[in-house]
């Protein structure tokens, strides 16, 4: 076996949403494997609180933190200038930022959803783009994207959440087939239910957490580092022959059957 394929050694992975949840399980399990990570997010404090506990953890991968909210234009400009003043390389781009207001269609305002697009579609598309240039000087550069199970099926995420999601599916499809002869692979994954800050408001209720596991084959919720662990295989050599797919991580959900 070709140990190789199955490490990240020298290559540098961004990381969006990357201080809690799904996107700080990608930054442990991609650091893991060898990688060097910049972390992005928003809150500066935590940030550098997240660094110095991962640096202590991963003490061969270069741990690096950029604060910025990259739904904003300039701020996304800030994190590739950053990157460029230290002559940084980047191979991995994984765009997991997201956020969500659960309401009825009619009941969003338009700064509501506005912000929700922006968010989880428009930054994911223009961060592809600001990495093209440093992706396509690799081999097999790789951009992992955070979908959802509600970009699939309806699910009771809120309209703008689910349009949101699925335009980044098939944002993911369109850059495979684009970007291939650049030698970038372009993948997603889809969660369903993961046990993060985000999702704990909905799981508290009993009622409605049983209704979910009811749905589930596997009658569990995912946890953060189930998903990392998708966003990760397809970052490696290993998967070099992947691109364009949309992995489920949700316990069987989209395939239960009555």
């Amino acid at each position: 076996m070709n140990a190789s394929r199955w490490r990240l050694d020298g290559q540098l992975a961004l990381v969006t949403g990357a201080s809690r949840g799904i996107g700080l399980a990608t930054v442990r399990e991609l650091a893991g494997l060898g990688a060097d990570v910049l972390l992005v997010a928003r809150d500066e404090a935590h940030l550098e609180q997240v660094r110095d506990e991962l640096a202590e953890e991963f003490p061969r991968s270069a741990m690096r933190t950029f604060a910025a909210d990259v739904s904003e234009h300039e701020q996304r400009l800030e994190v590739f200038d950053f990157m460029a003043d230290l002559g940084l390389d980047l191979s991995l781009l994984i765009n997991n930022v997201g956020t969500n207001t659960r309401k009825p269609t009619l009941d969003y305002s338009e700064g509501e959803y506005r912000r929700i697009i922006e968010t989880n579609l428009i930054s994911a598309f223009e961060m592809c783009r600001l990495a093209h240039p440093q992706l396509v000087q690799h081999a097999n550069a790789g951009i992992v994207n955070v979908g959802s199970v509600s970009g699939m099926v309806a699910v009771r995420t809120g309209t703008p959440y689910a349009m949101s999601k699925a335009a980044l599916h098939q944002l993911t499809r369109n850059l495979a087939t684009e970007w291939a002869e650049d030698g970038i692979r372009v993948n997603a994954v889809a969660p369903w239910y993961i046990r993060t800050q985000r999702s704990e408001p909905a799981l508290a209720d009993p009622d409605y957490l049983e209704e979910v596991l009811e749905r589930t084959p596997m009658n569990r919720i995912g946890e953060p580092e189930e998903v990392a662990a998708a966003i990760a295989f397809l970052c490696l050599p290993a998967a070099s022959y992947i691109s364009g797919e949309c992995i489920a991580v949700d316990g069987g959900f989209l395939r239960y059957g009555f």
